[in-house]
Order: structure tokens, then sequence, then C-alpha cells
């Protein structure tokens, strides 16, 4: 009974369970839709607060926030976009480059502002706890304060879009970014008129949500069984 007692004190209510579910269905890559106008400073703190109490492995803390609101700079971001692009359609095989060609994959110059979110290996160099046998769980944390923004951002219905197509140097060089400091997410936010009930890559045929209880595995990789779980996610998915 001590159990279950305290298993529902730690539990959220129903209606602020239900609100971080929401937030994680209903988050997209944003990509159009973006509204200029200007976030104000105290959401935009908000989000970044989130995003700083991310977890971090040895609670080193490596990312740094650059808010970028400069027209110029944002449209020379925009060109390197440009650049990466079409460096990177010939890779793409080419029954699939023309729905390549129409996918909006950037919102740079239409949203409010763009954010880089940094992750700086020398902070916690002289501190090998968590990182002694997999030194990138410094990237690793950064990413989860990316995700920390982007959920936080969705609750405040904000936009958020990743900006993945871009030569590290490149924006390196454009931002002053010293060779220590790694750029992990470039994000455009701001504003939008709507958020999409699928993610824009589904909507356009590009690919399919994978199904759960395929990637599901028992004990070992590719192991059998959980069949009980797997048929609990189905249902989940059938409801979605």
């Amino acid at each position: 009974m001590d159990a279950v007692r305290n298993q529902a004190c730690h539990s959220f209510g129903d209606f602020e369970r239900e609100a971080i579910y929401r937030a994680i269905f209903t988050r997209r890559d944003v990509r159009s839709h973006f509204q200029q106008r200007p976030i104000d400073d105290a959401v935009l703190a908000r989000l970044l607060t989130a995003a700083h109490h991310a977890p971090s492995v040895g609670f080193m803390q490596p990312w740094n926030f650059i808010v970028i609101r400069d027209p110029g700079r944002r449209e020379a971001v925009r060109d390197l976009f440009l650049a990466a692009r079409s460096q990177e359609l010939t890779h793409i095989a080419e029954e699939r480059q023309e729905l390549y060609r129409k996918l909006k994959l950037e919102g740079i110059c239409e949203s409010a502002l763009n954010l880089c979110i940094t992750c700086d290996r020398r902070r916690s160099e002289d501190s090998p706890l968590g990182r002694w046998h997999n030194p990138q769980m410094d990237l690793f944390s950064t990413v989860c304060a990316v995700q920390n923004f982007w959920l936080a951002a969705r609750a405040e219905g904000i936009g958020v879009g990743w900006v993945s197509i871009l030569n590290a140097d490149a924006l390196r060089d454009l931002l002053d970014i010293p060779d220590h400091v790694v750029p992990v997410a470039y994000l455009c936010v701001g504003h939008v008129s709507e958020f999409a009930t699928r993610p824009d890559l589904e909507r356009n045929g590009w690919a399919s949500r994978l199904p759960l209880s395929d990637l599901v595995m028992s004990e070992t990789y590719a192991g059998a069984g959980e069949d009980a779980l797997k048929a609990a996610a189905n249902t989940i998915a059938g409801r979605g």
C-alpha cells in the first residue's frame, strides 16, 4: 500500500499528464506557417530556462544559446542552407529528387528569430564522470536541451523548425563559433498560424511512422517476446 501511495504522490494528475502527452504528440518540425510578430522576451526566457534544465551527464551543462535576430545574418545562413541543399540533392535517389525539391525545409527568414544551440566540449574536460567510456555524452546532453526547448515551445504555442541541412564549418565561421564548440542545432523559432496534424514529411509522402511494436525487442537485439507490451502499443496507435 505504501508503494501505491508513493506512486500516487509522485505522479501528475490527469490534466497535467495529458498536457505532457499532448505536447509530445502535437510537436511539429515547423517549416511554414511562421508569423514574424516578435516573441516576448519573457516567453523566450521560459523556453531557454526549460532547455537549461535538461538532463546532462555529470551535470556538465555543455550548452550555449545564440539568439539570432539580425535579418542580414539570417539571410547569410539561408544562403548556407541553399548551398548545402543543392549538394544534398545529388545524394537523393533520382526518383525522389522531384519530391525533395518541392519540400519546404526551412523557415530561416520567415520566423521571428533563429537560435543556434551549441555544445562546449571543454566545459567538463576536467571531469570524466559519465564520459570516460562515452565521450559523446556532452553532445547527447545538448540534444536533450533541444528537446526540452521544443516541447516547452509547443506548450507556449511557439513553432520550432530544426534546420539540419547546413555545413557546420561554414555556420561556425558565420557565427564566430570557436573550434572547441560544436553547433548542434540551428532552430527557426516563431509564432505560427497553425500546427499541422501530421509531420510534413509524412503528409507529403516522404516516409511513414514506423509501428512501435516492430521496434520493441526482448532481452537482446531482435529478441522475441514482450507480446503484451506490443499489443498495448498497437492499441494506443489505433486510438491515435
